[in-house]
């Protein structure tokens, strides 16, 4: 089990909220290395956050994806910080099963949604999967809150023959964050003028 994108539906179209000014803030990277630039500078993930996980099972026997859960272990006030928008998007082989993620919810599941691969309507499924070395399995995850700064991490329980475990996703052995950005200062980059302008 793997993250393969951390923002499926718009490669380089994300918000991150971060407690700098302007004048402090680096220019925006390449859409790859979102992730790190925003970790080194203590970035928070804001709105949504766009997982694509990617199953495959190690050996030819079948493996079957039977759960996904989130486990909350923090949820606070909103960050006030400013956000700043990384791009306006842009832009498979297997075909994505979507799932919808309130973190707002006391209790947050995985519901399952319609999703889209390129022009293709996928319909909604929920698990379990079965995935194995020829047959991956890819999950887009939506997960997202309009009100409170959310610390989660998810965990995908499995089984094969008589084995069954389960299989912790996090931020590199921290918890995902996640914060609301209503009604907080918006900020984009401006190439030709080599600053970030207030939206």
């Amino acid at each position: 089990m793997g993250i393969s994108s951390y923002n499926w539906d718009q490669p380089c179209g994300v918000n991150y909220l971060l407690q700098q000014n302007p004048e402090h803030v680096p220019p925006p990277p390449p859409p790859q290395d979102t992730r790190g630039w925003a970790r080194a500078l203590d970035g928070v993930g804001g709105g949504h956050m766009l997982l694509q996980l990617t199953a495959t099972g190690s050996t030819d026997n079948a493996v079957v994806l039977t759960s996904l859960h989130v486990r909350v272990v923090g949820k606070r006030a909103a960050l006030s910080w400013p956000v700043y928008a990384l791009g306006d998007g842009c832009g498979g082989g297997v075909i994505p099963q979507t799932f919808d993620i309130d973190l707002d919810d006391s209790q947050p599941l995985a519901k399952p949604v319609a999703g889209q691969d390129g022009d293709i309507v996928v319909p909604a499924k929920d698990f379990p999967f079965k995935v194995s070395t020829r047959d991956p399995q890819v999950l887009n995850l939506d997960l997202h809150t309009e009100e409170h700064d959310v610390s989660w991490y998810l965990e995908v329980g499995w089984s094969s023959g008589g084995r069954r475990g389960t299989i912790r996703v996090d931020d590199e052995g921290k918890p995902f964050r996640t914060s609301a950005i209503e009604g907080r200062k918006k900020y984009s980059y401006w190439p030709d003028k080599s600053r970030w302008t207030l939206q």
